[in-house]
């Protein structure tokens, strides 16, 4: 494997690292499960580091990146929300999401063509905060005796940021195609 490789390489490790967190999660493993998801959060920027600072970028590191990252996110939501730690709103509103952006990649891959790679600043953010939302409630229920005040508003501002990230990609790619469908018929 050549250097140029390694973001890839770290991106499928974190793929591969989804069913260890959900097994560790449904078992209550706590501590272990942070530590596993700490390190695929410093895997995930490892990997942007190196693919942007090193011009390795790839198309499939650009394909696998945020499916990464997504089934990371659903499977600490999910196993977090079997221990009672989620609210079912919450886990909904991140999975309804993430299952209409899929579903509209997919209408437009079939429809007009590939998908450009190009997440919006405003779900780069929305990733961010789930993830620190994750790793929060993992680090409260690794250790105990940390404060563990504030997990309502922070549900809020999860939520918030789902959902005006989810409406915005609608809305954003709603309008690119749109756009491309009156450019055609011109």
């Amino acid at each position: 494997m050549s250097l140029r490789q390694l973001p890839n390489a770290l991106t499928i490790a974190r793929m591969l690292a989804v069913p260890p967190l959900l097994w560790l999660l449904v078992h209550e493993r706590y501590p272990a499960a942070w530590w596993l998801a700490l390190a695929a959060g410093v895997s995930d920027a490892l990997d942007g580091l190196l693919a942007k600072r090193c011009n390795w970028i790839t198309r499939l590191g650009g394909l696998l990146d945020p499916i990464a990252d997504k089934l990371l996110l659903a499977a600490g939501f999910i196993g977090l929300w079997l221990g009672g730690h989620v609210p079912t709103w919450l886990l909904s509103l991140v999975l309804v999401r993430d299952i209409v952006i899929l579903a509209g990649a997919g209408a437009w891959h079939w429809v007009i063509g590939p998908v450009p790679m190009t997440p919006s600043w405003l779900s780069k953010a929305n990733t961010a905060i789930q993830i620190a939302f994750v790793l929060w409630l993992l680090l409260t229920l690794a250790y105990p005796a940390l404060p563990t005040r504030g997990q309502d508003a922070a549900s809020w501002v999860v939520a918030a940021f789902t959902l005006a990230s989810g409406v915005h990609y609608v809305l954003l790619w709603g309008n690119r195609a749109r756009r491309l469908r009156e450019e055609g018929s011109r």
